[in-house]
């Protein structure tokens, strides 16, 4: 029989959870899931977090890449059930509303965002919220999805990281290396996206933590 918590919080790979995690830390009312990239890890995870704990409410959190050319870094989004109970709470720390799209490839370009937001006019874009919130739709949890832009839609990602990732969408560190000692000029660039991915967790985290 699983147990009851107040919340399910899902990220994706660890680098976006690292600075929430000791915000939380001794709460037994909060459940952190790291489920891995892309929306087969995702459900694997998730529902295996479900059969041990049945959650008042779930958020999927994480990096996102912006569609909507009005939002710059580090904006954190909100897409919420109308029985959400602490979407007021997020608004109120600094999410602003806005709708997402899932897909199963990273939009790497700008071309590529500009060319997903002419089509849906989602703001912004990511890899498995939509998933999650399927679940929980299908299971009656009340979910929202919590995602801080991570690359603008005017910005290019330093590197394609379609083509470093395993078929389990997890990185490929020798392929990393071996375009980084191709390409070395990309090195400082990589560098400068690192430290903007890690401000926006930290922005993430801050939000989520008034919240709770």
């Amino acid at each position: 029989m699983s147990d009851p918590v107040k919340v399910i919080i899902c990220f994706a790979v660890k680098e976006e959870a690292a600075p929430f995690r000791p915000l939380v830390a001794g709460r037994s009312d909060v459940q952190m899931v790291v489920t891995g990239m892309g929306a087969k890890n995702a459900s694997v995870s998730f529902l295996a977090a479900l059969e041990k704990a049945t959650p008042g409410f779930v958020i999927t959190a994480g990096y996102a890449g912006g569609l909507n050319p009005g939002l710059p870094p580090e904006s954190v989004v909100l897409d919420a059930t109308a029985d959400f109970p602490v979407a007021g709470k997020l608004l109120q720390a600094g999410a602003q509303k806005g709708t997402f799209l899932c897909t199963t490839t990273v939009a790497s370009t700008k071309q590529e965002k500009a060319a997903l937001f002419s089509r849906t006019q989602c703001d912004a874009v990511e890899m498995e919220s939509g998933i999650i919130r399927e679940i929980c739709a299908e299971r009656g949890i009340p979910a929202a999805t919590v995602r801080v832009i991570s690359d603008a839609a005017h910005e290019d990602l330093p590197l394609n990281f379609n083509e470093l990732m395993t078929p389990e969408m997890e990185m490929n560190f020798g392929k990393l290396a071996w375009t980084l000692l191709k390409s070395p000029g990309k090195i400082p660039e990589l560098m400068r996206f690192q430290k903007r991915v890690q401000s926006s967790a930290l922005k993430l985290a801050q939000v989520l933590s008034a919240s709770l």
